[in-house]
């Protein structure tokens, strides 16, 4: 927060049939915000796949509920899926839930809790099959069941069966198709949306989350909302680096929200990076193009993947390939005049193929790289794709802090999809395993809420000064007159990402991280300058709120990163090169204070139970090879 020393009074200007509005304005300016209250009994902030399936559950068991997205939900970022999303049908092949949640262990380098694990693959089945009798335009086999295909990490028989064919796809372009019939059966369910609200914090009262603060872009008023349950469902923040797959409004909203509340983000440290995203724009090439037969090439035109990974070659899972392609262009095999990137071939697929599965890579290779990729392989490099940190859940999606070591529940706070670390992704994240955790966890929190929440509970009222805070802070980034703008701050901290926190990382590259980009924040709260000081679409103040959200983010993973001495997953240290069980099997919790910039990591263990042994044994951790 660029300052919470603003002080405000408040004054009751008039009432109107939309709720109450008051006017907040300085003691030393005149600067009034027109504040709106609205009452729900649920809250869901973020309208991608998570937040649809949330408040569609919720709409649907008959809450009064809300969905605030600063996007049409149908532009939120689950549109950009496209793989496929993961589940144990058997259509394509025999298959087991319990082979499933066994890749997704392994995948997540055993830093996966295995009880959400557990929920999530067995749930896996039953969510696709609601989601085709939704409505999701599932692409079909010939006997007319949902089409499967191969992906990356996945097997048989606990490892020893060879490839699994378990990604349900709707040709490449799975999360077009889940999000926009989501958003179909939300509306006909009559749930209330306030599209292009932009949340800015949480309001909290003695532990206990009482609803959000957010500003209607259209016309500038500020709005609190009341609420007995909040989610959060605002995805993750790609885009605190330079190169991502994200689109850029992925800035991790919600989890900025939950650290300038003074609870935890868990393993912020975990990035993945896609092996495939274009080179030069980063656009998303699917791990689908590889599951289909296609495979990556270094300039010498070797097919290098099977001297990295003998048994699945291209289909390992997708931190083991991203390091594979670094590995080749250090040792001087990249391709291109730069010899910095690879190339993902495709033309041995039959043009007939790439228009039924692959239709929407065809046009993307064409639009961003210039090829036909029926004639010619595809640029590529490993690209920020996913975070697998966030705001620490249990397997129902309820948010946890810490006091005196031990997990403490937060009283009406609920986080799904990429914003929250349940964790069933731990250290790396099996591809088409994130529309499956959007979908499986937002329905898990309407469920749970049901089951705690009764309807037609009374609200309390809030306290007369709720939202102050944040306003305040609009009020600081709205007149700040620094020196830099939004977007040079913004650069800045993204190329430090980028180069200190990259595939593979190294003690004295993380120190210096640390260093940098703590400056970077600091920057950010003394020099910032803004210059549009209207509040109707005022771009300029938004990305500028954003910014500071993607900050705090890029603090707390740079500081985690530098703190975990091993190599898991997705972090991988040259200076650690082997994965330490005994002192790292755990998930790192990190605090920030965003006035002063102090940092305070903590741990909690890594949950080995699963929620039923003679249903799924506890798999045990064993070294990580394909």
């Amino acid at each position: 927060m660029l300052s919470s020393a603003l002080k405000l009074t408040k004054k009751v200007c008039s009432t109107k049939s939309n709720g109450l509005i008051r006017s907040f304005s300085t003691q030393t300016q005149s600067r009034d915000y027109a504040v709106v209250d609205h009452t729900y009994d649920a809250i869901v902030v973020g309208a991608g796949g998570a937040g649809l399936r949330a408040a569609l559950g919720l709409t649907e068991k008959g809450y009064k509920t809300a969905c605030i997205t600063k996007l049409f939900p149908t532009r939120s970022h689950t549109v950009a899926a496209q793989g496929g999303i993961n589940a144990a049908l058997g259509n394509a092949d025999q298959d087991d839930w319990r082979w499933h949640a066994y890749d997704t262990v392994k995948g997540s380098d055993f830093l996966g809790d295995q009880d959400a694990i557990h929920y999530m693959c067995k749930e896996a089945v039953p969510t696709v099959l609601e989601l085709e009798q939704y409505g999701v335009p599932f692409s079909r086999m010939d006997d007319g069941r949902i089409y499967q295909r191969a992906f990356g990490g996945q097997s048989k028989n606990f490892g020893k069966g060879g490839q699994a064919t378990r990604c349900c796809a709707a040709a490449d372009r799975t999360g077009h198709a889940l999000l926009h019939t989501l958003y179909g059966q939300a509306v006909k369910h009559n749930t209330k949306f306030y599209i292009e609200y932009f949340v800015t914090d949480l309001i909290m009262e003695n532990g206990e989350c009482r609803g959000v603060v957010a500003i209607n872009l259209e016309d500038g008023t500020i709005h609190r909302f009341r609420s007995h349950a909040t989610v959060i469902a605002t995805g993750g923040y790609g885009r605190a680096y330079f190169s991502a797959t994200s689109a850029h409004t992925c800035t991790g909203d919600g989890n900025a929200m939950v650290i300038r509340a003074g609870l935890p983000c868990q393993d912020l440290e975990f990035v993945q990076f896609h092996p495939t995203g274009i080179y030069g724009s980063g656009c998303l090439i699917t791990e689908g193009a590889r599951g289909e037969g296609g495979y990556l090439l270094n300039s010498a035109g070797e097919r290098f993947m099977p001297r990295y990974a003998p048994s699945v070659a291209d289909l390992a899972s997708r931190d083991v390939v991203s390091r594979s392609e670094t590995m080749e262009i250090r040792e001087g095999r990249g391709v291109g005049p730069e010899k910095d990137h690879c190339l993902l071939n495709l033309t041995h697929l039959s043009p007939e193929i790439i228009d039924e599965r692959l239709p929407g890579i065809r046009e993307t290779a064409m639009i961003f790289a210039g090829v036909d990729v029926t004639k010619e392989p595809i640029p590529v490099i490993p690209t920020v794709h996913y975070n697998m940190g966030g705001i620490p859940t249990n397997y129902k999606g309820q948010v946890i802090t810490q006091v005196d070591g031990k997990d403490k529940l937060v009283k009406g706070l609920y986080a799904a999809g990429e914003s929250a670390c349940v964790s069933v992704h731990g250290a790396n994240r099996l591809g088409a395993n994130s529309l499956l955790d959007i979908v499986v966890f937002g329905r898990a929190v309407a469920n749970e809420i049901e089951n705690t929440l009764a309807k037609d509970t009374p609200h309390k009222p809030l306290q007369p000064n709720a939202g102050e805070e944040s306003i305040a802070n609009i009020d600081a980034i709205r007149f700040s007159n620094g020196t830099r703008s939004t977007a040079e701050i913004r650069l800045e901290m993204q190329k430090i990402m980028q180069r200190n926190a990259a595939v593979f990382r190294d003690g004295e590259v993380l120190k210096e991280g640390v260093e940098l980009i703590d400056k970077c924040a600091r920057s950010l709260i003394n020099d910032l300058k803004t210059t549009d000081r209207t509040m109707i679409w005022n771009t300029d103040l938004i990305e500028s709120l954003e910014l500071q959200n993607l900050m705090t983010q890029a603090v707390l993973t740079m500081h985690s990163a530098e703190a975990r001495k091993e190599s898991r997953g997705a972090h991988a240290r040259e200076d650690y090169k082997e994965r330490d069980d005994v002192n790292w099997m755990k998930h790192t919790l990190s605090y920030l204070d965003v006035n002063t910039g102090k940092v305070t990591l903590t741990y909690r263990p890594v949950v080995s139970e699963t929620l039923d042994q003679s249903e799924m044994e506890t798999i045990k951790p064993f070294k990580r090879v394909y």
